[in-house]
């Protein structure tokens, strides 16, 4: 697998492989509670890094705070090279609704909850998570998890779920290390999910690409928004391969700067996420997936 660095202009860069693990998929139905299958979660965990993924995307209102506890049972002591990224901004309420946790408080609180769970002193790339800004300036959101890097509770800060504007405003303010966005061939702008618009990886990657900026993709893998992806399934017959897996060759041949993320409560699907990394596009291929 080839590699990409996470904010190589800073003294402490971290260089990963450029396929990661999202482990959303992990927790229960509706993103909530414990997974069905919790033998299988904990050895999706353990394969994904003894295969060399070593970067893993979680948060702690995912289950609540079920992923980090599996990664923490499955991986403790991290392997020193283990990058684990995580997210604030957010929580759940009962009724399982998505809705900003975003004071600096609620942030502080976050991270706080991350450090424990995850059982680090210093948590390496936290993503500031954008649900509407609820009140709560965008200036006064990033300032609190610049001053927490600071202090030393967190490495890298990067941005979740940025417009373009956002993105502009947050690099006027400090180092932004990643920026995780919704994007795949089949879904590349903003769109309204239910709970709020998902903003999209296509507004921001050229602006990532100038500042040597990492995006990573979120729901790389839902083909079917707006409609089902004819283009990738016409070049996935031509590999033999599936539609998932050109989706995330599709990424990885896009621009160096792309981080996929694939997530998966299946082992097989796991091993067969791997195995895009390997997939070689022809440049009749990219410009016919366009």
């Amino acid at each position: 697998m080839s590699t990409i660095t996470i904010a190589q202009h800073s003294a402490q860069p971290l260089t990963v492989s450029r396929l990661g693990y999202g482990t959303m998929r992990l927790t229960g139905p509706e993103i909530w509670g414990e997974p069905a299958d919790r033998p299988q979660a904990l050895e999706i965990l353990k394969i994904a890094v003894a295969s060399g993924v070593n970067f893993i995307d979680t948060a702690d209102y995912y289950g609540e705070d079920v992923t980090n506890r599996l990664i923490a049972e499955a991986l403790y002591p991290y392997p020193a090279d283990l990058v684990i990224c995580t997210k604030v901004g957010a929580t759940r309420r009962p009724d399982k609704s998505w809705v900003p946790f975003n004071t600096p408080e609620n942030l502080r609180t976050s991270i706080e909850n991350n450090l424990r769970t995850l059982q680090q002193e210093q948590v390496q790339l936290v993503h500031l998570r954008l649900i509407g800004h609820g009140g709560v300036p965008f200036e006064e959101q990033l300032g609190a998890m610049f001053e927490m890097q600071r202090e030393g509770k967190i490495q890298h800060v990067g941005l979740s779920n940025v417009s373009r504007a956002d993105l502009e405003a947050g690099l006027k303010m400090g180092e932004i290390a990643t920026v995780e966005n919704m994007y795949g061939h089949g879904q590349r702008t903003t769109i309204n999910l239910g709970h709020g618009d998902s903003q999209g990886g296509e507004e921001v990657l050229d602006l990532c690409e100038q500042h040597g900026i990492p995006l990573i993709p979120y729901f790389s893998l839902v083909n079917s928004l707006p409609k089902a992806d004819s283009q990738i399934a016409e070049i996935a017959k031509k590999y033999g391969a599936s539609e998932a897996q050109i989706n995330l060759a599709w990424l990885l041949h896009k621009s160096p700067w792309i981080l996929p993320i694939p997530g998966t409560s299946s082992l097989a699907h796991l091993r067969e996420n791997l195995k895009a990394a390997e997939i070689q596009l022809t440049a009749e291929n990219m410009a016919f997936l366009g």
